[in-house]
């Protein structure tokens, strides 16, 4: 588990690339939805994250290329009920409305359906 300074550490540290996906996510810019940054979760602390959609989003720099160590904690971020969405840097940067869309997509599926109005007050279906 991450200690706060470690945490605190990786907030302050940002790659260029986070702070402009955390620019566009933070203050519920997206649609409302509210997402944390180098936030822990278990053993390890996630780029960002929507709790209620369990929702984890990486941004995945060149280091991350075919590594067996974000493989097992994808695998175990997704035991605990959470989807995981890695973007490379240069996408986050140059290719910036996909991800965001990417992201929104994600939250729309996740989002539960909304409640059919009571049949028994005559409305609904």
């Amino acid at each position: 588990m991450a200690s706060r300074e470690q945490i605190r550490h990786l907030r302050h540290n940002m790659t260029d690339a986070e702070r402009l996906l955390w620019f566009h996510l933070r203050a519920h810019r997206l649609s409302g939805h509210k997402f944390r940054r180098q936030h822990p979760i278990g053993p390890y602390v996630v780029d960002f994250v929507h709790l209620p959609a369990r929702l984890a989003i990486e941004a995945d720099g060149g280091q991350h290329a075919s590594s067996n160590s974000d493989t097992q904690r994808d695998a175990w971020l997704m035991a605990q009920g959470f989807r995981v969405m890695r973007f490379w840097n240069d996408q986050i940067l140059t290719d910036t409305e996909s991800v965001l869309r990417a992201i929104w997509n994600a939250l729309d599926e996740c989002s539960p359906p909304l409640p059919n109005p009571s049949p028994a007050r005559g409305e609904g279906l």
